[in-house]
């Protein structure tokens, strides 16, 4: 069972490196990406498919080098939640942020102001997953160290 853990936890770090780097390019360049969105669901699904199989190997009677084992391989779910509660706040943050009270303040915009708000909340959207996903593929290195 130790080396179905291990399995798990580097290919969730792997995964979530790669969505993490994607969605840094993305962020910097200022690029939206749909094919970002399909990695980060990918990246959260191993995951959770990380903590399934630390709960399969608890229950089968396995016993890590380190108890921190067990933190590295849940806590990943636990950052996925956080990161998309972040990211729903997203639209209102930069709402607050340029003065405008709600989505109808910014169908009051031309149509360059309105693409500018849109294309913040997504960046800011894009770079709380992004940042998500390489907190998760450390703590999925540390579950794969520790397994």
């Amino acid at each position: 069972m130790a080396d179905v853990a291990a399995a798990a936890a580097l290919v969730t770090a792997a995964v979530n490196v790669i969505v993490g780097l994607f969605g840094a390019w993305r962020w910097w360049t200022v690029a939206p990406s749909r094919a970002f969105w399909v990695l980060a669901r990918a990246g959260q699904a191993a995951a959770v498919a990380l903590a399934a199989a630390a709960g399969v190997a608890a229950a089968t009677g396995f016993r890590p080098a380190d108890g921190l084992f067990w933190l590295y391989a849940l806590l990943p779910v636990a950052v996925g939640f956080v990161a998309e509660q972040l990211r729903a706040a997203s639209a209102q943050t930069v709402l607050d942020a340029r003065g405008l009270e709600d989505a109808r303040a910014v169908g009051r915009l031309d149509e360059a102001g309105q693409r500018s708000v849109v294309v913040a909340i997504l960046r800011r959207e894009l770079g709380v997953i992004a940042l998500a996903a390489i907190v998760v593929a450390f703590l999925a290195l540390r579950a794969y160290g520790t397994a």
